[in-house]
């Protein structure tokens, strides 16, 4: 090999192996007159092939019309307590979202809070929507619709404490809640009931694990982070992480080029932002534990998570927000985290400084670019903002 080939080798390698330039990002802000904005989803309300942004904020369910973030609510008051969850997904395939919310937010009452309801869309999709009430189990926290072996989809709902619990994390384990929407044949909604040993159940992410047609669930919880594959005749568990630093608030799962990784924050509502490496599958390592990374110890109070690939890079990045609550003088904000492309090194960036006291955010892309933006609510910050991803312009 001649000098100059190795040089050029060499330079290349060394231009591969750098950091990227981290994602940039165009704020805007569409509502700061919220109450405190405890979920946000994106998904096409009105069938005009635009994704749309809904809120679960404290007294209100409303949606935010694309282009123009016009505000319309959909229910209000379902609950004398708190609003709390939202879900949101086209179910039935007529381009139009259906959606299920969570309300009787009181998380100190583990035998008698928590409300669910479906809600039923109006011909005129702007105007308020009527409430279904479903069953549903105390300390109803967060829900998503989640892929069924059927290729259809269920409403997945998880409480964060277990019936009659101490909310220290004592007494029985969660019960998961799983609901089958009616079909032309059934009248009425029917559940199912996955009971865990499992306590603090704070999120969920519904992901697609074994290339099977359902998607399985990660599960953070006081425990640590476990995966829900639910079967034919119940479900079975695999715990992933452990209580290396009090259990686990948030969870998403995100890829490397041929590997696998989940981000959490540690604990609930923690300061920590870890990301937990897949053992090869390729060399025959593969266990049940993942390889722990600690990526960020100074988060306040973290509140919010998202995997994706903002920059185009080929593995995604995670999102993590957090909102300082009850910290007098504490700043808040959203930080993103980029690897390298074996997840062993990763480089922080400042998507938001101060502005927002993120309660939660989500990814999608809402202006039709071809680039994720980001989607958040802020609670002390009573606001909701869009940060366009300018990357590559």
């Amino acid at each position: 090999m001649s000098t100059r080939l190795a040089l050029f080798l060499l330079c290349s390698r060394v231009i591969l192996d750098a950091a990227p330039a981290a994602p940039t990002f165009r704020h805007v802000d569409v509502d700061q007159k919220i109450a405190i904005g405890y979920g946000v989803a994106v998904a096409d309300v009105n069938g005009d092939k635009r994704p749309d942004i809904l809120l679960a904020d404290q007294h209100f369910y409303v949606w935010y019309e694309n282009p123009s973030w016009q505000k319309h609510v959909l229910a209000e008051r379902l609950t004398s307590l708190d609003h709390v969850c939202i879900a949101a997904q086209d179910v039935d395939g007529d381009q139009q979202c259906e959606i299920a919310v969570g309300a009787g937010w009181n998380p100190g009452d583990t035998l008698k809070s928590g409300a669910v309801f479906s809600l039923t869309a109006p011909a005129d999709r702007t105007q308020r929507w009527s409430a279904v009430p479903l069953p549903h189990e105390p300390t109803v926290h967060r829900m998503r619709w989640v892929r069924n072996a059927q290729r259809g989809h269920d409403l997945v709902m998880v409480p964060l404490h277990g019936v009659g619990n101490k909310t220290t994390g004592e007494g029985v384990g969660v019960k998961i809640l799983t609901y089958q929407r009616p079909t032309a044949a059934t009248a009425s909604w029917s559940t199912n009931a996955y009971s865990t040993s499992l306590h603090k159940t704070h999120n969920l992410d519904p992901v697609q694990w074994d290339n099977d047609p359902e998607d399985e669930l990660l599960l953070a919880s006081l425990e640590g982070v476990f995966l829900l594959d639910r079967t034919s005749d119940g479900a079975k568990f695999t715990q992933l992480s452990g209580t290396e630093s009090g259990g686990s608030g948030e969870v998403r799962l995100g890829t490397l080029p041929g590997q696998r990784f989940f981000a959490t924050v540690e604990p609930m509502h923690g300061t920590n932002l870890v990301a937990y490496l897949e053992p090869a599958r390729a060399t025959g390592e593969k266990g049940t534990r993942w390889t722990r990374q600690v990526l960020d110890s100074t988060l306040v109070d973290g509140h919010a998570l998202a995997c994706g690939d903002l920059a185009g890079i080929g593995r995604d990045q995670i999102v993590v927000g957090w909102r300082a609550m009850g910290k007098a003088g504490a700043k808040v904000g959203i930080r993103l985290f980029t690897p390298d492309a074996t997840g062993q090194q990763w480089t922080r960036s400042v998507v938001d400084d101060n502005q927002m006291a993120c309660e939660d955010l989500c990814l999608a892309d809402v202006n039709a670019d071809g680039r994720l933006d980001i989607i958040a609510a802020g609670r002390a910050t009573k606001n909701v903002k869009i940060y366009f991803n300018e990357s590559g312009k």
